[in-house]
């Protein structure tokens, strides 16, 4: 693996972490308060804060699953690490294009 992957990989992992436990009290909250899914979009549309809460978070987990996803390729698949490499930043852009598609209905006006 290449060092600068290693690190981004790690640099992301670091970056999602207190994401993921906000994300999670998050979702804690509101389902023990019995927020619908109206409630929710009511709170989270046209804030600039979750929206880009949201979007970093998308970005940070589709540079991590694509790392990952390239490891995984070029140790287990016949692809080798051009191939590999190729499969995972066209996975990554994939992922990254439909969670900021989200992330915008859900936060947009």
């Amino acid at each position: 693996m290449n060092v600068s992957l290693y690190v981004w990989q790690r640099a992301t992992a670091a970056v999602m972490a207190p994401m993921i436990l906000v994300h999670v009290v998050i979702i804690f909250y509101a389902t023990r308060h019995g927020l619908s899914a109206a409630d929710i979009l009511a709170r989270t549309g046209r804030n600039i804060g979750w929206s880009a809460f949201y979007a970093l978070f998308v970005i940070a987990a589709s540079i991590h699953a694509a790392i990952g996803l390239r490891n995984i390729l070029a140790e287990w698949s016949p692809l080798g690490d051009r191939g590999a490499g190729i499969a995972a930043t066209v996975s990554g852009l994939v992922l990254l294009g439909f969670g900021l598609r989200a992330v915008a209905a859900v936060t947009l006006p």
